[in-house]
């Protein structure tokens, strides 16, 4: 099979830890536990990194997660899927498009559920909250605000 992914942006490229063969896998890893996961796919990866680069300085351990398959992720084990996403740790997903489905494994969604903005790509992202800076934002208030370890929509 080939796949063509073209994009009329300048997206930064990285690499995805085999998350494609297995669906999902950690992009970025913490020294210790993770205090959140950022989880995204395609171009909103970098997105993340770049997050969780900031939020390492602010010392919040955040592991970076790339799910281009929700399928092959969900047909990886039991043991492999809670490695990668410990039900124990908040996780923001980032979706340039809707937010449908992300329920599965995030506690919170940074997406768009409505009809886009026309603006230069990093002013559009900008515009509609993903980037860097509000991805920091939700995920600290996630994490500073957590209190259960309850986690909707995931087991």
């Amino acid at each position: 099979p080939t796949a063509l992914v073209l994009t009329r942006q300048g997206v930064e490229v990285v690499t995805d830890g085999g998350a494609v063969e297995r669906g999902g896998g950690v992009v970025v890893e913490t020294d210790g536990a993770p205090d959140v996961i950022l989880l995204a796919t395609g171009s909103e990866v970098a997105v993340c990194v770049a997050a969780a680069e900031r939020l390492a300085s602010d010392g919040v351990a955040a592991r970076v997660v790339s799910l281009p398959s929700w399928y092959r992720f969900a047909a990886q084990s039991d043991s492999y899927r809670s490695d990668v996403l410990p039900p124990d740790v908040p996780v923001v997903s980032v979706e340039a498009a809707s937010t449908f489905g992300w329920s599965a494994f995030a506690d919170r969604s940074i997406g768009i559920d409505r009809f886009g903005v026309s603006a230069p790509g990093a002013e559009a992202l900008r515009r509609l909250g993903i980037d860097p800076d509000n991805v920091v934002a939700v995920a600290t208030e996630l994490v500073t605000g957590r209190a259960t370890g309850h986690h909707p929509g995931r087991s």
